[in-house]
C-alpha cells in the first residue's frame, strides 16, 4: 500500500473509484474507432475450448443470465446497443460482431484497473476489490464471447 488513508476514506474512495473505472473505460471504449476491434485479433477469435459456444451454455448456463447483465451503451451518445437485435442484415451483424470485440476489450480494461486498489488499500482490501472485479466483468466479458460465436456464425451463413 502505497497511500495510506483513514478506513472512512478507505471506504469512500473505493466506492466512488468502482463507477469511475466503469464509467471512463465504456466511455474511452466509445471514443476508439470500431476498425481497431477486428474479431479475427488473438484476444477475440473462438478458441476451441469456446465448442462453438457450448461452453458457455453447458457450464455457465449463460442463457438463463445473460439477459440480466447490464448494457452499458444506452448511457453514451456513441453507444452500440447490444441487448437485442434491431436487424438480421450481414452488415449489421458483422457491426454487432465488432461491438461484442469492444465490450470485451472495455472488460478487460476494467478488469485491469482493479490492480490499482492495491496502491491505497491493505492487500486483503485490494484482493476483494479484484475478487469484486472478477465476479463483475467475467459475467459480461463470457455472453461478449457467446454473441460474437453466435453472430458471426449468423452473419456468415448470410455470405
Amino acid at each position: 500500500m502505497l497511500i495510506e488513508l483513514p478506513v472512512l476514506w478507505l471506504v469512500i474512495v473505493n466506492v466512488a473509484a468502482w463507477p469511475a473505472i466503469h464509467m471512463a473505460a465504456a466511455w474511452a471504449g466509445t471514443q476508439l474507432p470500431v476498425a481497431w476491434f477486428n474479431p479475427a485479433q488473438w484476444l477475440y477469435r473462438e478458441r476451441a475450448l469456446e465448442r462453438g459456444g457450448r461452453l458457455y451454455e453447458r457450464v455457465f448456463a449463460i442463457r438463463r443470465w445473460k439477459r440480466r447483465l447490464p448494457d452499458g451503451a444506452a448511457l453514451f451518445k456513441k453507444g452500440f446497443r447490444k441487448k437485442r437485435l434491431q436487424t438480421t442484415e450481414r452488415d449489421y451483424l458483422l457491426r454487432f460482431v465488432q461491438e461484442t470485440c469492444r465490450g470485451e476489450a472495455v472488460h478487460w480494461a476494467v478488469l485491469a484497473c482493479s490492480t490499482l486498489f492495491f496502491l491505497w488499500n491493505p492487500w486483503w482490501v485490494g484482493l476483494i476489490m479484484v475478487s469484486y472485479a472478477i465476479l463483475a466483468n467475467v459475467p459480461c466479458i463470457f455472453a461478449q464471447r457467446f454473441n460474437r460465436i453466435r453472430l458471426a456464425r449468423m452473419a456468415a451463413s448470410k455470405a
